[in-house]
């Protein structure tokens, strides 16, 4: 019998712990049919594995066999850990590397992890811009990004909504932070999300539902370079009054 995705020998030797409760393990290596140095051997990769304990008395060793139920619980929060990150899983899996490569992430740690991704291109980053990131993942995360992206000398022009907050905090920063900004009417074009331009990735960050993904595809990111174009030749410059 194969258990817990035990091989044979591996099941063998976790049952006869399970049956002895408390004991050595020579007496676990006479309650199987294996060599002995097989027994022990196994021993070491089922306390590997966490199912079976060492307690020591005196100079002797004694394995016990954790309760089913606990593997049980074990296996069903491995399980519920492994649905939650699936969808990301999935996301990276690719049959054809002429398909595009996705990539989802989830909650503020996720949208961090797009923005350091943004830092790995050494090109310039088109961006349709949201504040959003301010007000979601703090000063000191957006100033830290910022302060990344000048030192690796990676240039951005960004086309982002108008408003009295941007003009005061973002405009007179554009030089230092190499970064080219022209503003867009909000009431004509409001930006749910931001998008990120840069390589051949594309990535599309929604503040409000704390999800991000990735598109890494040359005709994908291309025709967003080409939209992206096409509002920036027909905007000005922001500049301070």
């Amino acid at each position: 019998m194969e258990i817990f995705g035990l091989n044979e020998k591996e099941s063998m030797v976790y049952l006869a712990s399970l049956e002895l409760g408390e004991a050595t393990g020579f007496q676990i290596f006479k309650k199987t049919s294996l060599k002995k140095p097989t027994v022990y051997y196994i021993l070491d990769e089922l306390l590997k594995k966490g199912l079976v304990s060492l307690t020591k008395k005196g100079s002797k060793k004694y394995f016990v066999a954790e309760n089913p139920r606990k593997i049980k619980n074990q296996l069903e929060e491995n399980l519920e850990s492994f649905k939650n990150i699936l969808p990301q899983l999935l996301s990276v899996y690719n049959i054809s590397d002429t398909k595009p490569k996705l990539r989802y992430y989830e909650g503020k740690n996720g949208l961090k992890e797009v923005y350091s991704d943004t830092l790995k291109y050494r090109g310039e980053i088109l961006a349709f811009a949201s504040e959003e990131i301010i007000s979601l993942l703090g000063e000191d995360f957006t100033l830290d990004y910022v302060n990344k992206r000048v030192k690796k000398g990676i240039t951005i022009k960004t086309i982002i909504p108008e408003s009295d907050k941007i003009k005061e905090n973002f405009i007179n920063k554009n030089t230092e932070q190499l970064r080219t900004t022209k503003f867009i009417n909000p009431k004509e074009f409001n930006f749910p999300i931001e998008i990120n331009i840069y390589g051949n990735k594309v990535a599309f960050m929604s503040f409000r539902d704390e999800l991000a993904i990735i598109i890494e595809s040359k005709e994908i990111s291309t025709m967003m370079k080409n939209m992206f174009s096409f509002f920036w030749s027909r905007l000005n410059l922001a500049v301070l009054n």
